[in-house]
């Protein structure tokens, strides 16, 4: 059980800097998810639509149109129509929404890869495979079930 409690901890210290971050910024909680999906796909190479951007943060098609519209509306997201089928639209992250995000988030994150160098590769591992049998664990049913770096829209 110590080990749930501090990731619950930790949790709730990620949250609270998320919802920081998106005081500072004029955004809603789910607009830092979202734009955490879309920087996910982006690293994974993935494309992401409305639709499955919605289906990620488990909003309708109406709540994924105003999000959408106000991260647009900020200069954070861009919607292109995809070329290879007009009928598509592609989502985007703009340039500015990374430079926000390491200028708020990039001392954190030094901080972490720091503190994981005091592990031994075997250790790391071994954190990998708990933090991804703990995402599997959290992950509501029928939902996929893997790093959402590696399965995210």
């Amino acid at each position: 059980m110590r080990l749930v409690h501090l990731l619950r901890a930790v949790a709730v210290e990620f949250d609270l800097r998320g919802a920081e971050f998106a005081g500072q910024n004029g955004l809603h909680p789910t607009d830092l998810r979202a734009l955490i999906c879309l920087l996910d796909a982006e690293r994974a190479g993935a494309t992401v639509t409305p639709g499955r951007l919605g289906e990620a943060l488990r909003l309708n098609s109406a709540g994924t149109t105003a999000l959408l519209d106000r991260l647009e509306r900020l200069g954070l997201v861009r919607r292109k129509r995809d070329e290879h089928d007009r009928r598509r639209v592609l989502l985007t992250v703009d340039q500015k929404a990374v430079e926000l995000g390491w200028a708020f988030f990039g001392p954190l994150i030094a901080d972490l890869v720091e503190a994981a160098e005091d592990f031994t590769p075997g250790e790391l591992d071994t954190v990998h495979r708990y933090l991804t049998a703990a995402l599997h664990a959290a992950a509501p049913a029928g939902t996929p079930k893997g790093p959402r770096s590696q399965t995210h829209p």
